[in-house]
């Protein structure tokens, strides 16, 4: 086990800096370390931390979306308005459907197929989106207009509402009858997030102003309650819809409403605990890929995922209708809102596992949507956002 974590470590961090230099996004090149050393080809990471990838690779997530919050303004949010809320689902229903259009037609799959397919590779990445936008506020780049805090609010609710789509879809092809209350999951385990973050929140500020000084502690109890919130989620039971990942982020929003300096601290550790989170979360990442079923995939996948991907780019642009953005900011918000990966990683293969019939052909669609589109889009919001925002 020490091995394997030395190697994803040191092999992630290498291939990183390889990409970098060859001006691509170093979570491509730790992406192909993970392939490399996974199970797959060379298989040199040991079974008990594939183990428990995907717990890893949460703890990650949670670590981004805390950053996330402890960045994100709330007067610069509610500047977002509109396009933000649409931003939460509209792409995602636009790529689904663009998906049921034209996978049954490309790969001979049923609509029911193709609608688990579209809803697998609907989820925009936040493991890409986030830090790249926190970036962005850092240095001020699309700040007048709220742009990166808009993309940061849609992202984040996105993939609840992907979940609960994908959910209701491998449930109608098991034979289940799709259920109103499903659908009014969505709304309601966003407000219980929200009210949790909120709660919580106010009274770690109290606490962190009050009692607990030390911002490494701070940053240990911070990230202690963000994982029982998160594990809170697996334990309630399915009538009481609760997105914790969104209470995760509002959490950090809430402290830095109410205690900036604090917040300015805690957000010097995180991006400290992210330079190591980021190494094992795309290594990991890459070491879910089956190369096998990329490979032998053919052009014909490829084709599926870019056109629905095409699709989920004119989503983006109706959510965009009727703001004061220019065409270039517009632009910009469209390549910004395709990278696609750790959803993917941890929900691709659930049909597989499910048995269903098309879970081979979904998994080998979540792999290549994770190739494509994690590089294209971080390289795409890397390499614009200077030319496209102010």
């Amino acid at each position: 086990m020490l091995l394997s974590i030395a190697l994803i470590f040191l092999i992630g961090l290498l291939f990183g800096n390889v990409f970098a230099k060859i001006k691509l996004p170093p979570l491509f090149g730790m992406i192909i370390a993970g392939i490399i050393i996974g199970p797959f080809v060379l298989n040199q990471i040991d079974d008990s931390i594939l183990n428990v990838s995907s717990e890893i690779r949460k703890i990650a997530l949670i670590i981004i979306l805390i950053r996330a919050g402890l960045s994100l303004d709330i007067s610069d949010l509610k500047k977002a308005g509109r396009p933000a809320l649409l931003l939460c689902f509209l792409p995602a229903c636009f790529e689904i459907t663009g998906m049921v259009l034209i996978a049954p037609a490309l790969m001979n799959v049923s609509r029911t197929d193709a609608a688990i397919m579209g809803a697998v590779v609907a989820a925009v990445s936040p493991a890409v989106i986030v830090p790249r936008m926190i970036k962005l506020i850092d240095e001020g780049y699309g700040k007048d207009k709220s742009i990166p805090q808009m993309i940061l609010a849609g992202a984040s609710v996105d993939d609840v509402f992907v979940i609960v789509i994908f959910t209701v879809f491998t449930g109608l092809a098991q034979g289940e009858k799709i259920s109103v209350v499903s659908f009014l999951n969505i709304p309601v385990s966003i407000i219980t997030g929200i009210v949790t973050g909120i709660i919580v929140g106010a009274v770690l500020s109290l606490l962190f102003s009050k009692f607990i000084k030390n911002s490494t502690i701070q940053t240990i109890v911070l990230l202690s309650f963000s994982m029982l919130i998160t594990v809170t989620e697996d334990m309630l039971p399915e009538f009481i819809p609760f997105a914790s990942l969104i209470a995760v982020m509002v959490i950090g929003i809430i402290i830095k409403k109410k205690q900036v300096e604090i917040a300015d601290d805690l957000k010097k550790q995180y991006n400290s605990l992210w330079t190591a989170a980021e190494v094992f979360l795309f290594v990991l990442v890459g070491a879910s890929v089956d190369i096998h079923y990329a490979a032998s995939a053919g052009l014909t996948v490829v084709f599926v995922v870019l056109g629905a991907l095409l699709v989920r780019i004119a989503g983006v642009a109706v959510c965009l209708v009727k703001t004061n953005l220019s065409f270039k900011e517009r632009l910009f918000c469209m390549i910004a809102y395709t990278p696609k990966a750790t959803v993917q990683a941890a929900i691709g293969g659930i049909p597989l596992s499910m048995g269903l019939s098309c879970g081979n052909t979904v998994l080998t669609v979540a792999v290549m949507a994770i190739l494509i589109t994690a590089p294209l889009g971080a390289f795409g919001i890397d390499y614009t956002y200077k030319k496209l925002l102010k």
